[in-house]
């Protein structure tokens, strides 16, 4: 196993992150909107990385009485092969971004079941639990890509982040039903942590079916992109 000193993380470009994702993460694309990248090193040589950003909803805090900038989601966990536990990645990702935006005092994240996932790598960081959000659907296009609900519209055009985007139709392609999201919050000041303990419920279990990992990795060429000192931050 890798001794502490052997592992770093630091701010990364985004074009080590994309690499990262479209890698070693099972979704092959980058969140929108704004990120803020956590590289990560094992004896050097660049494994992955922990993306944090706005998420999807500009709502994501109001459930807790927070404002925007007050919450973030952790929205890719992209790993090549690796032998510190995930957990410990990302609580130091979590350490890592706190002390550079101590405005933060919540952050949300997602285990999709449709993928096999359950949130293990949550679940042994000590996450609260705190149920699965509703079924949603997705469409599928004639080239096989799947398109979430929030981008789907029968004009074919939606607003994203302010700007109108071309997205897909309807009837463009083959609706297919998702489950719901299992939603893990982690409180970032203990006075977060008593607001929402109340609301933990018991951790699900991994699916029978499912014998794959949480964060599945796979190999690939490191890339020569570095990580990078300069400051990032999800304000806006």
């Amino acid at each position: 196993m890798s001794s502490p000193s052997d592992l770093r993380l630091d701010w990364c470009s985004h074009k080590a992150a994309q690499y990262a994702v479209m890698h070693w993460h099972y979704s092959q694309s980058m969140p929108a909107g704004k990120n803020v990248k956590v590289g990560v090193r094992e004896d050097e040589q660049f494994i992955g990385c922990v993306v944090f950003s706005r998420g999807a909803s500009n709502h994501i805090g109001r459930p807790y009485g927070l404002g925007q900038t007050e919450v973030a989601e952790l929205t890719r966990v992209a790993l090549t092969v690796h032998e510190t536990p995930v957990t410990r990645i990302i609580a130091l990702a979590v350490r890592f971004l706190h002390a550079q935006s101590p405005g933060l005092r919540l952050l949300v994240s997602y285990a999709d079941p449709g993928e096999g996932h359950h949130g293990g790598i949550y679940q042994g960081g000590n996450w609260i639990y705190v149920g699965q959000t509703s079924p949603d659907f997705a469409i599928i296009d004639k080239h096989g890509r799947r398109w979430h609900s929030r981008m789907v519209s029968a004009s074919g055009v939606k607003k994203c982040f302010g700007q109108p985007k071309r997205v897909i139709r309807p009837d463009e392609g083959t609706k297919m039903a998702l489950p719901g999201k299992h939603k893990y919050l982690m409180p970032l000041d203990d006075a977060m942590r008593a607001q929402i303990e109340p609301l933990r419920k018991p951790y699900p279990k991994r699916a029978k079916q499912a014998s794959a990992s949480d964060q599945d990795v796979c190999g690939g060429a490191a890339p020569t992109c570095t990580l990078q000192t300069s400051k990032a931050t999800l304000a806006p």
